[in-house]
């Protein structure tokens, strides 16, 4: 492996493509930044660009690109609550309230570290253990794929909070909003309204920047017009504190987002709603999770991250694209005459880790541009709301008309701005309503394809699955085991209680008792109409 590197850095070092990659990142950074291009169109877009290029250089840039807009998405995601990538949607949930409460700085910082620690991480296990996860991914047929995606509808429990019917109810929602198009199994349009711009179904940036974007200004103009943050700036700089809250939680996506990142087609989005479940089971600080927890910033942010990387994976050794962007990274292979699979390791060792080596590269540079960088972003929230919103507004529809150049797209936010506005102001979730809009296409595609594999049987073929039936046991325990805590606990109340006030000569029970391990009364406390 050390040999291999060697070469890769040799290769990667020159400066036509150093040069090549700071470009790469700082274009991919200004990507992410504008909603509704994504890391996905950036490099469709500026393919062309590249064909005089060489193919080394060529691709150096493209994943610059990628991987700087995956870190601009969240610039905007945590500063005004615009998600410029779908992954990018997690880091709202926390990362916006941090914003608002002052601790943008912090927040952009901690999403910097996290993501370059992550990304370490990840490109290290990459040119280890290629070959190992490959042949993982490579036993993942659609039964394993349907499993983990049930997994991931599973996670919606974890999203909804005490009230699960509500939560559930709003991922069914967002199923069936995710159905809208051509129907995957017989090829026939549903709830299209003989529209034929609706084939492809809703697109799911414009919803997303209408659920966040719009429905959180219209929500901020209801309240009224708040006064700009007056943040000091060492009230920008991380403290001690969060970088030790921080370490555990960005070990967590980190793995999150590689074992995810390894499945092909589970891409990033996934990867980082996982990643913000773990921490709501697993995080010491779980019950401030949604109102502006550091830990619920580093923690989808790394396994975006990771997850970006891993999809190399499948993308180089099995020539199987990992997500949306690797896809059309994988056409540009195609571009410049290079066959992606199991040969092209031994075939053209120079450009695979030449490739490899500029991940490195490009991920330090993106350290180096945007840490430095994070106060002077967050001090664009001292600009007075007046002149920020209407520009927010035409942002958010210049970037959804871009995508497609359609009208469309821009009544599509318009409809799910006043959705993300009602739902803030009823107290809703939203991010169970965003987790079945996400999986719902993807569940569907795994559930046709393994009924087709077994004419129309689907649990003969999960049962012979053993990765699918570790999968679908976790899945279970992760909707039972929170009842099942909760029963054992009142029932361990039920016994003490009677014990106590025999003991107190039939008094009252003992009034200053503290609440029950886990913070449940943190739980059902009432939120704000703002949180």
């Amino acid at each position: 492996m050390i040999d291999n590197l060697t070469l890769g850095f040799a290769a990667a070092l020159t400066p036509e493509n150093l040069l090549w990659c700071f470009v790469g990142v700082l274009l991919g950074t200004v990507i992410g930044i504008l909603p509704g291009l994504g890391s996905a169109t950036g490099v469709a877009i500026l393919i062309p660009v590249t064909l005089t290029f060489e193919p080394l250089t060529a691709l150096i840039m493209l994943a610059g690109i990628y991987h700087g807009s995956q870190f601009g998405a969240t610039i905007t995601a945590i500063l005004v609550a615009t998600p410029g990538e779908a992954s990018s949607v997690v880091s709202t949930f926390d990362g916006y309230r941090m914003a608002r409460a002052g601790r943008a700085g912090p927040a952009l910082a901690i999403s910097a570290l996290g993501s370059f620690a992550a990304a370490f991480i990840a490109l290290v296990a990459l040119t280890t253990l290629a070959p190992v996860f490959a042949d993982a991914a490579l036993g993942f047929g659609p039964p394993e794929i349907l499993a983990v995606m049930a997994l991931g509808l599973c996670t919606i429990m974890v999203f909804s909070g005490r009230n699960l019917m509500m939560g559930a109810a709003l991922g069914l929602a967002g199923i069936l909003v995710s159905s809208v198009g051509v129907d995957v199994g017989s090829g026939t349009p549903r709830y299209t309204f003989d529209q034929v711009s609706l084939f492809g179904g809703l697109p799911y940036v414009e919803v997303m920047i209408g659920l966040f974007a719009i429905g959180e200004l219209l929500n901020q103009l209801h309240r009224g017009m708040a006064t700009p943050i007056r943040a000091r700036f060492r009230d920008l700089l991380l403290t001690r504190e969060d970088i030790r809250r921080s370490v555990p939680a960005t070990a967590r996506g980190t793995l999150v987002g590689f074992v995810l990142g390894c499945l092909p087609g589970a891409g990033t989005t996934l990867a980082s709603f996982m990643a913000y479940g773990v921490e709501k089971r697993f995080s010491r600080n779980r019950d401030q999770l949604g109102t502006g927890a550091i830990e619920g910033v580093v923690a989808p942010d790394a396994a975006t991250s990771s997850g970006s990387n891993a999809n190399f994976i499948p993308t180089l050794v099995l020539g199987v694209p990992g997500g949306a962007t690797t896809a059309v990274l994988l056409g540009a292979f195609l571009v410049y005459g290079i066959q992606p699979g199991p040969l092209l390791f031994e075939e053209q060792p120079t450009l695979v880790w030449g490739l490899l080596a500029s991940f490195f590269i490009g991920n330090a540079l993106l350290l180096l541009l945007n840490l430095p960088l994070a106060p002077v972003f967050a001090q664009l929230l001292r600009i007075r709301y007046s002149v920020l919103y209407p520009l927010i507004i035409v942002t958010s529809l210049v970037g959804a008309y871009s995508v497609k150049n359609s009208m469309l797209s821009v009544w599509i936010v318009v409809v799910f701005g006043f959705v993300g506005y009602a739902m803030k102001r009823m107290n809703l979730p939203v991010a169970p309503f965003v987790l079945g809009l996400v999986i719902g296409p993807l569940f569907e595609t795994a559930l046709v394809q393994t009924s087709a594999l077994g004419e129309g049987e689907i649990l003969p073929l999960l049962a012979s699955s053993g990765p699918a039936v570790a999968i679908l046991a976790l899945a279970l325990a992760l909707v039972v085991g929170p009842a099942a805590v909760r029963a054992v606990r009142s029932r361990t109340r039920a016994r003490r209680s009677p014990e106590a006030s025999a003991g107190a000569g039939g008094g009252a029970p003992d009034a200053g008792a503290g609440p029950a391990p886990g913070g449940e009364e943190v739980l059902d406390a009432p939120r704000r109409p703002d949180d």
